[in-house]
């Protein structure tokens, strides 16, 4: 038995914030399965962050007010979380008293989602990420299946499907036939499919699981991958939160040619001799980047 778990980067509306969307999944054998969230607890527990979501895109933000903290990096942690927050809550008050409500909204979320990481500096946030990739990266057991869909170049109007279910159904055919070579060589494997719990497509990806069942993918049969997707609360699964770095890691690399995340996690993409079969990027067919090139 094998779990997929499943997370995206970017957004899928045309045109967005982003350029890409990109879907990914890493899927691991449920014999491995407490081996690899050990891994990641670890990571965290050396960073303090012991029980804490690993959510890449908001650790690797520059937090302002560390800045402004004169010796930031050589005071204790407490001593360093103590003073964020101090400078947070005059920020807080200041936009308040301002009377910037959409301002004041926007800033409290953005602390709220960073507050446990605050007693980190910038550089300590980046070697806990990468700490993180390397550990996926070197998970010989682990497969990573990706779709990075490059926006300007998805037409609506020759697509039957939107940007979000290509993606899915293209993580589903690979992940399925994955499971379909590897049970060639031995008993039957199957596999469930784990997803973070965004409600807006949690009720679309259970309707297209339920048709592959039926009629498969435009690519395969589905025999292997058994119900419909889990949806689950990513900040209480680690694997999720491994799905999500390495989507950050595909989508920063496809977006803005960035090398360092990207080149501890591709490793892990699942390949057929020396072509990459299980990450692929949509996009202009003269696109010469790794991903391309080793996709073929």
């Amino acid at each position: 038995m094998y779990l997929c778990y499943i997370d995206e980067s970017g957004t899928p509306d045309i045109p967005g914030n982003t350029s890409h969307f990109v879907l990914a999944g890493i899927a691991l054998p449920i014999w491995n399965w407490q081996a690899a969230d050990g891994d990641i607890a670890h990571c965290m527990q050396r960073y303090g962050l012991a029980g804490e979501e690993l959510h890449t895109a908001w650790l690797l933000r520059p937090y302002v007010e560390q800045t402004h903290i004169v010796g930031f990096e050589s005071l204790n942690r407490d001593r360093r979380r103590s003073e964020v927050t101090r400078k947070r809550n005059e920020h807080m008050l200041r936009l308040q008293q301002s009377g910037r409500r959409n301002a004041y909204r926007q800033v409290r979320k953005n602390y709220k989602k960073t507050e446990a990481y605050i007693h980190l500096s910038h550089a300590e946030r980046v070697t806990l990420v990468q700490n993180v990739a390397d550990a996926i990266g070197n998970w010989g057991f682990a497969r990573l299946f990706a779709e990075c869909i490059d926006k300007l170049h998805f037409d609506p109007s020759r697509n039957q499907r939107s940007i979000a279910e290509q993606a899915f159904e293209q993580i589903i055919s690979r992940f399925e036939r994955y499971l379909s070579n590897i049970s060639n060589d031995g008993p039957k494997q199957f596999g469930i499919v784990v997803h973070d719990n965004n409600q807006t497509v949690a009720h679309r990806h259970t309707e297209l699981m339920r048709a592959f069942h039926d009629q498969g993918t435009l690519w395969t049969t589905v025999s292997h991958i058994i119900e419909t997707p889990m949806f689950v609360d990513s900040r209480l699964t680690r694997m999720v939160q491994a799905a999500d770095l390495c989507s950050y890691a595909l989508r920063r690399f496809v977006e803005n040619g960035e090398t360092d995340l990207f080149n501890r996690v591709f490793p892990r993409a699942d390949r057929a001799g020396s072509q990459t079969v299980g990450v692929r990027h949509f996009t202009d067919p003269t696109c010469s980047c790794h991903i391309c090139r080793s996709h073929n």
